[in-house]
């Protein structure tokens, strides 16, 4: 029997083709645009809204601000990114610089051709608004050292 198969050519037989394919989450690139907006100065993503807050999502559980669509046909990935951006930056040129990298650490580390990076500018980031939150980090730091020294001694 093995006399009959040796004589047969190997390329008349016909083989299907190997079918590769991949599924990413969109938590994936959610996380990958998260530590890339993470990077860039004069920026922040946008608190939970009033809906997570009443259901108690957990902001790990979502990233507020970061959606993702994927086009499986075209390989590509489709994104738009919600930030509010401190008073006083070019409004443009931030909007390339996150856009370039978006796209560069989406590439580079899926693989997927990014085909839309849209950037909606929610909120702006005064001065004002920094202080207040630089002072209540600096009341929060007073209170924990306060209820160190008080139970220093337990």
């Amino acid at each position: 029997m093995n006399e009959k198969f040796s004589q047969i050519d190997s390329k008349e037989l016909q083989l299907p083709d190997t079918t590769f394919s991949r599924d990413i989450e969109s938590k994936i690139f959610q996380a990958i645009i998260f530590q890339c907006l993470l990077k860039i100065e004069g920026i922040s993503l946008p608190g939970k809204n009033l809906i997570d807050s009443i259901l108690g999502r957990d902001a790990k559980d979502r990233y507020t601000g970061i959606y993702v669509e994927q086009d499986l046909k075209e390989h590509s990935v489709s994104i738009k990114v919600e930030v509010n951006i401190k008073y006083g930056l070019s409004i443009p040129e931030k909007s390339e610089e996150i856009q370039s990298k978006i796209i560069e650490e989406i590439s580079k580390f899926t693989g997927l051709h990014v085909s839309c990076v849209h950037v909606i500018f929610k909120h702006l980031i005064l001065k004002s608004m920094l202080k207040e939150e630089e002072s209540d980090e600096e009341s929060d730091e007073d209170t924990v050292k306060s209820l160190e020294e008080e139970y220093e001694g337990f």
